[in-house]
């Protein structure tokens, strides 16, 4: 290692700049495990002169990429003491790793209690003051963040996704009393390990620190991906990989982390509201949410304003502090929309600033019937964009608007759920569209998880949760579940596992109708991937589509990348002119994509029984609309019905 770290040292600039300390070249992080390489601070110039030193592979700009319960785990079908939450020893034994923002290590959703010790082979580190921080539960704990020297969570994050995938059972969680039961992560017998690699965003290079020690934007190749290659090697060594989507829908071709070796997830709606109703002065009354809920609002119709409303300022009605600094809005509710570049909680802080009484939150367009339950610093409830229009056609229906808002508290047994997330990014995969990405759905909104303070500004560390939406959240859900598989089933592959979750994935909402989005019509493919994750059935699929890593050869040969460009990724040399490459849709894939078009196609795949030995299954095509598709077993394939 010294040997590698020596030579690493050779490819920086001889002589240093004449500038600050600060911007000399030097070397941040070397990579020795996963793959070669290292990072550094360097100028343009610089990094053109190493291009031409032997060894040199390829350089790039580093990206800061987005910080993409007691409820859910039950949404899915998981209970206490009984099924297959018992049935798979609650995650024990398993370590699930977790790149984010740090953990909060006191707070109650890591603590140890009825956890096993660390498997033997654990070799981590726990990076806090404290030397007792860690414990059974957390395992471990780094942080990689340039100049920030701590892996404790500053921003709450980390903290909500690490006890999503693996937090303990804590009794009386809650938001300002709303959503009140017993939290636990998916796999709450799991152990974790946290990486700081991210604060208010994540660096690139930061994640990579990660893989080496034992998202992307949609347009990106997977071998300027760094994610991706890191992802490759981590798969390769058995370590199975869940992704976020990315927050950018409901836009298409949003998607990010779209690289086949990793299960990319999206955020889905569960069937708990934290109901705020918006009453107006013409006795309609309007369904939000908001999860602070104050006692003793009162039921006394207030004004209701819209600043939006004949105002020269071109931001009011995003209700922006610039846009409220000299409107009329003392005592009065005040009608906000989302966007204009200012977050809902902090609308509402320039509404409280200027006086305000409420606020009621209204979608635009985009986001559709998708609806947030937030901590707001004042009562408020959030509409979707169709009761946005009912407020505004009542405005424009009298002189003198009235409205105020009747708080209901937690309501479970939505049957519209799981829907699409309006935020939830969408495919097509453009890096390879042949590739159908999300791969599957899973609750990212509006999700109870710890927080490292408390928002009610209790001092009581049990009452620290929090509800947030994202595929954030969705992707922790995803990694407990693998964890349980892992557990029930280890010697599962994690392409195995991945095509259990997306084979035996749910199509239909509680209602048993089609899984709808953020307009309350059917979502496509593009938006729900395979469908929602049905965990009950993922641990007995019957047959699974395994890949090993060297398949991926012939794919990524057949994305026309060339041999350099394929090594970057598989960590090693490749000649794509000895290699078969095949099309993006004859990888052996769960799903794929085809342009559908006049002429006929024909895709392969083999299948690996993972049921009963010498089972028997029955295929049933549910076809498209103009679209004629047939299966044709060939006795080649039917050796995949032997189990292995």
């Amino acid at each position: 290692m010294d040997d590698l770290q020596g030579w690493y040292q050779t490819f920086l600039p001889s002589t240093l700049s004449t500038s600050s300390a600060d911007n000399e070249p030097r070397i941040i992080y070397s990579y020795h495990n996963v793959f070669k390489g290292f990072a550094a601070r360097l100028s343009p110039e610089q990094v053109k002169a190493m291009e031409n030193k032997p060894g040199f592979v390829s350089a790039r700009p580093q990206k800061i990429l987005p910080l993409h319960t007691t409820h859910s785990p039950n949404f899915l079908g998981l209970n206490q003491n009984r099924g297959f939450w018992r049935d798979s020893n609650y995650g024990r034994g398993v370590i699930i790793g977790v790149l984010d923002s740090g953990v909060t290590p006191d707070h109650p959703s890591f603590s140890d209690e009825g956890m096993p010790p660390p498997p033997a082979k654990w070799k981590g580190i726990c990076q806090f003051n404290s030397t007792t921080a860690c414990n059974n539960k957390l395992i471990g704990a780094r942080y990689y963040t340039i100049g920030n020297g701590t892996a404790l969570d500053e921003n709450g994050h980390g903290t909500h996704t690490a006890s999503t995938a693996a937090g303990n059972f804590v009794r009386g969680a809650n938001v300002y009393g709303n959503a009140n039961g017993t939290a636990a992560g998916i796999a709450p017998l799991a152990h974790v390990a946290s990486y700081k690699v991210c604060n208010i965003d994540c660096s690139e290079s930061d994640i990579l620190a990660r893989w080496t020690t034992p998202s992307t934007m949609a347009w990106m190749n997977f071998h300027s991906d760094n994610i991706a290659v890191g992802a490759f090697s981590a798969v390769e060594r058995g370590i199975f990989v869940s992704a976020a989507a990315g927050n950018r829908g409901p836009s298409l071709g949003t998607i990010e982390n779209g690289a086949p070796w990793m299960l990319t997830v999206g955020a889905s709606t569960i069937d708990r509201k934290i109901r705020a109703t918006t009453v107006l002065g013409n006795n309609e009354e309007l369904d939000g949410e908001s999860t602070f809920q104050p006692a003793g609002f009162p039921t006394t119709l207030l004004p209701l304003v819209y600043p939006g409303i004949n105002s020269s300022n071109p931001n009011a009605e995003f209700c922006t502090p610039a846009s409220l600094s000299n409107a009329d809005v003392q005592g009065k509710i005040v009608l906000c929309e989302i966007g204009g570049g200012i977050g809902r909680i902090a609308k509402g802080q320039a509404v409280r600033d200027a006086g305000g009484a409420a606020m009621i939150l209204i979608n635009q367009l985009p986001q559709g019937y998708s609806t947030d339950s937030d901590s707001h610093v004042l009562p408020a409830t959030h509409l979707s964009y169709a009761d946005g229009l009912r407020i505004k056609a009542y405005l424009n229906s009298t002189t003198s608007p009235t409205a105020t808002i009747s708080f209901k508290g937690t309501i479970i047994g939505d049957d519209r759920a799981p829907a699409v997330a309006s935020f939830s990014a969408r495919g097509p995969n453009l890096p390879s569209p042949g590739i159908l990405k999300p791969d599957i759905i899973g609750p990212g909104q509006n999700i109870l998880a710890a927080w490292h303070v408390s928002v009610e500004n209790n001092t009581n560390t049990n009452s620290n949760f929090n509800i947030i939406s994202g595929t954030s959240m969705s992707c922790p859900h995803l990694s407990g579940i693998a964890a349980l598989l892992k557990n029930a089933h280890p010697d599962w592959s994690p392409a195995a596992i991945k095509s259990a979750i997306m084979t035996t994935a749910d199509q239909v909402n509680l209602a048993g109708n089609r899984i709808e989005d953020q307009t309350q019509r059917p979502a496509n493919f593009f938006g729900m991937g395979s469908g929602h994750v049905n965990i009950l059935k993922a641990t007995d699929p019957g047959l699974v589509y395994d890949i090993h890593s060297q398949d991926y050869l012939p794919y990524l040969c057949g994305l026309n990348y060339t041999d350099q460009q394929v090594g970057i990724i598989v960590n090693r040399p490749v000649r794509c002119s000895e290699i078969s490459s095949i099309s993006e849709a004859e990888l052996n894939y769960p799903s794929f994509t085809v342009v559908i078009g006049n002429i006929s196609r024909t895709y392969n795949r083999t299948v690996t029984n993972v049921g009963e030995t010498n089972s028997v299954y029955a295929a049933v095509i549910a076809g498209l609309p103009g679209v004629d598709m047939r299966l044709s077993p060939v006795l080649s394939g039917l050796r995949g019905l032997t189990r292995n």
